[in-house]
């Protein structure tokens, strides 16, 4: 199953962040295991460009969609068993540590 991996900043990060795995044996890891498809680091909010349509007119806005102190700071693409797998992926990601990490399964639009 496929799980997207949205690695976020936290304000409040854990304070003893010397607990936090090596985000380089991280991405070897997993991708080592078939686990980790995919990721990447992204640019920082400053350089988002927000688009919407509005009564037929688009709209483009420069900068973040939504006035945060967490930000999306990258992704990872994951092919998990199940839940539990990604979460455990998720867990030994340093920015579990430092930031946060937000798992969503792809939707089966099959259905």
């Amino acid at each position: 199953m496929k799980y997207m991996m949205f690695v976020c900043s936290d304000p409040e990060p854990d304070t003893d962040p010397s607990a936090a795995p090596d985000i380089n044996e991280w991405v070897r890891t997993n991708d080592g295991a078939g686990r980790r498809l995919q990721g990447s680091v992204l640019a920082p909010p400053s350089a988002a460009t927000t688009v919407r349509v509005r009564d037929g007119e688009l709209l483009v806005t420069d900068g973040p969609f939504a006035e945060t102190k967490e930000v999306i700071v990258g992704f990872d693409l994951l092919e998990c068993a199940d839940l539990d797998e990604a979460l455990e992926v998720a867990r030994t990601h340093p920015m579990a540590y430092a930031g946060r990490i937000e798992i969503r399964p792809f939707a089966d639009l099959e259905q």
